[in-house]
């Protein structure tokens, strides 16, 4: 018997915070008014700051120089994918290096739509994010608002989604 989907697969994750300590969070494509923050997997031979920084290029367009690294997760953090969907690609889930970052960008610079995992981007407050994340993301999520919550955010009004043109 073949189970592709039994790995969890190694990735990488960005908190990016803009000046207002809201959280950049991206609406999936597939499924509809789950938001999620950057990630992705890691290619073969490729080091998680290196993939993370491409990881957020592709998904947003924002280039590393528009990013300030203000601390790694001391921990690998994991989630696991419902059976339904698992793939030989995603596998059972992803192990992942997460980083915080401070976004030193423009909003306009911004886009989603490049690709198709994403329709919508939105910074929002990270206890917002937590209820609008899939289930999956959850803990993970929820890990990461522990580990970075000391950082300096400066508090800020409540969201307002702007989508990519």
């Amino acid at each position: 018997m073949n189970f592709p989907a039994q790995y969890f697969r190694a990735g990488v994750g960005a908190v990016i915070v803009n000046d207002a300590g809201l959280v950049l969070a991206l609406e999936r494509t597939d499924i509809p008014a789950a938001w999620q923050m950057p990630q992705g997997g890691l290619e073969a031979d490729e080091e998680p700051l290196p993939a993370v920084f491409r990881e957020v290029a592709e998904e947003t367009s924002i280039p590393a120089h528009d990013l300030q690294l203000m601390q790694a997760s001391p921990e690998l953090l994991v989630y696991e994918l419902p059976p339904a969907a698992r793939r030989v690609k995603t596998g059972r889930g992803q192990v992942q290096y997460w980083f915080f970052f401070r976004f030193l960008g423009r909003d306009q610079a911004i886009d989603v739509l490049r690709g198709n995992e994403f329709r919508c981007w939105q910074w929002m407050d990270f206890a917002a994010l937590l209820e609008l994340a899939a289930d999956f993301r959850k803990p993970v999520y929820r890990r990461l608002f522990e580990q970075f919550r000391y950082l300096p955010m400066p508090g800020a009004a409540g969201p307002v989604c702007t989508h990519s043109s």
